[in-house]
């Protein structure tokens, strides 16, 4: 059984500049919420503050592109997600041990997400999301600095928001970046050579790192869960430039205000309705 985790850096270029994708990002997780929560399941907000070196600190140093980060927005969410893992999973996991929990130290232009489940799989899972935020194209090969040992096994996929295949079940032609154009900014719509031409642009280097120590589906789940990953930032950063006339022109106290409402009707929704958003059915 391999020891390494395995280890993925997707690289995603978009037509906005770092600052106007600190609020475009915060908005987008809080709308695209709404649609992963109902019928018990979704998304359960338990934690929404900043940190320091005192309040909530990681448990390792944030670093990245040779700076350290110690002052951001700190949040710990929880998964409901019965319905969003394949069925032999579903099938061998205790009743329960499906709410995965989601801790995140935002220190903006880096970030460090940890999603685990501590009571069932404990030091036996994780998935560890870093991500550095640049005013570049993707093209710096190691903004995360990482060892020889792990530059060796890490994969680096580079994402095409308009060109990349999605989902059938996942298309909407309002969330298609080749159909879009912004009416506050002009950008859009984005056709072949987009990410070569496009002014302002920048990228998001998405570090994900994941163990699942299970024996006998240890490989499975573990490519299982970056291929989950791939997709879910394809569709994710296709919103968020599809969703640019919504975000464009907030500030961070709007922000802050939309994530407490957001909170509010989270918690509403998860005991109304049915289960939504995206299923992991037809991946088995």
């Amino acid at each position: 059984m391999p020891s390494s985790p395995s280890i993925s850096e997707y690289r995603v270029v978009l037509p906005q500049t770092v600052e106007e994708y600190q609020v475009a990002q915060l908005w987008s997780v809080a709308e695209a919420s709404k649609n992963e929560t109902g019928g018990g399941e979704g998304i359960e907000v338990i934690t929404n503050e900043p940190f320091d070196e005192t309040t909530n600190p990681p448990a390792t140093p944030l670093v990245a592109n040779n700076h350290t980060y110690s002052t951001g927005q700190y949040t710990h969410k929880i998964y409901h997600l019965a319905s969003k893992v394949p069925k032999y999973i579903r099938v061998l996991a205790p009743k329960g041990s499906l709410e995965i929990h989601e801790k995140a130290w935002n220190a903006f232009p880096y970030c460090r997400t940890i999603v685990s489940n501590p009571d069932y799989m404990k030091e036996n899972f994780y998935i560890k999301i870093e991500t550095m935020h640049m005013p570049d194209r993707g093209t710096v090969e190691n903004i995360h600095g990482l060892p020889d040992e792990d530059l060796r096994i890490r994969k680096v996929v580079n994402i095409d928001i308009a060109a990349d295949p999605v989902k059938s079940s996942d298309y909407k032609k309002e969330w298609d970046p080749t159909k879009y154009q912004s009416e506050k900014t002009g950008r859009g719509p984005l056709s072949a050579g987009w990410k070569n031409r496009c002014q302002p642009v920048m990228c998001a280097y998405k570090l994900v790192s994941v163990k699942f120590k299970w024996w006998g589906i240890q490989n499975k789940v573990e490519g299982f869960i970056q291929k989950q990953e791939q997709r879910i930032f394809t569709n994710f950063h296709r919103q968020v430039f599809c969703w640019t006339d919504s975000w464009y022109g907030l500030t961070m106290a709007d922000i802050r205000a939309i994530e407490e409402e957001t909170k509010k009707e989270l918690d509403r929704q998860r005991t109304l309705g049915e289960a939504r958003g995206m299923s992991a059915s037809g991946d088995d």
